[in-house]
């Protein structure tokens, strides 16, 4: 996923509410008085608007359909949700000044495609639970897949995969770097099964089985950069199978 463009971004949203502003229909000389306001532009203008503000909402405001009325009458609110919207953009570099510590932060599209990709769609909506599954499944899905094996998954998988067993038939190994008889080597592979186990006993594991799971957007990135971590491995690894 490529980074939002922000002044793209801005013009659109200025756009949409130039469109839907509510002037008076009344004109100097017309001799006709009308009561209240109308619409600047045509209705057909400003839903095709309105669905390019929908989802530039999704990624400047993850949340913003929790409140979302059922009836929208004239985009008022809509507008408002935009104007946020416009503002958050615009003043995004000096709010992360004045508020924060400066310390760098996260993009979560430059996470691994298997850790990223399958969730994308339920992050932006606030289902980060569901967004972090959906990074365990597609793991698990990816190293079956590497490996050949659909016989076993997620915890046994990756004890098996990262054995510093010699590979068997039926029974390949990832191996993330040559085997020259090192502590080091032997470490390393130690290492990823150990923080695959982890991952799958204490975050997969429990998460299906919690309802709605963990609703922190920041706790939910870090496990999401977790499984990113181990989704870089694998894809790395190169595949020992059995002489």
């Amino acid at each position: 996923m490529s980074k939002l463009d922000t002044a793209w971004a801005i013009s659109e949203i200025e756009a949409f509410l130039s469109v839907t502003a509510q002037v008076s229909p009344n004109r100097p000389g017309s001799g006709m008085v009308y009561l209240g306001t109308v619409m600047r532009g045509p209705s057909t203008e400003a839903d095709a608007r309105a669905h390019v503000v929908e989802q530039i909402l999704d990624r400047v405001l993850p949340q913003w359909k929790t409140e979302r009325p059922e009836r929208d009458k004239e985009y008022r609110w809509l507008r408002g949700q935009a104007s946020r919207a416009k503002t958050a953009l615009e003043r995004r570099e000096e709010l992360a000044q004045r508020l924060g510590n400066d310390a760098p932060e996260m993009d979560a599209s430059k996470l691994h495609p298997w850790a990223w990709e399958s969730g994308a769609s339920f992050w932006r909506t606030g289902y980060y639970h569901q967004a972090v599954m959906q990074a365990a499944i597609r793991v698990n899905t990816e190293t079956q897949a590497k490996l050949g094996r659909v016989d076993v998954s997620e915890t046994k998988l990756f004890n098996e995969a990262f054995s510093l067993d010699a590979a068997k038939p039926g029974a390949p190994r990832l191996r993330l770097a040559k085997d020259d008889g090192s502590d080091t080597y032997k470490n390393l592979h130690r290492g990823a099964r150990a923080f695959a186990e982890g991952l799958y006993a204490a975050i997969r594991n429990p998460g299906m089985h919690q309802g709605a799971g963990v609703t922190d957007e920041h706790l939910a990135l870090e496990q999401l950069a977790a499984f990113s971590v181990l989704a870089r491995w694998v894809d790395q690894a190169t595949v020992e199978t059995a002489s």
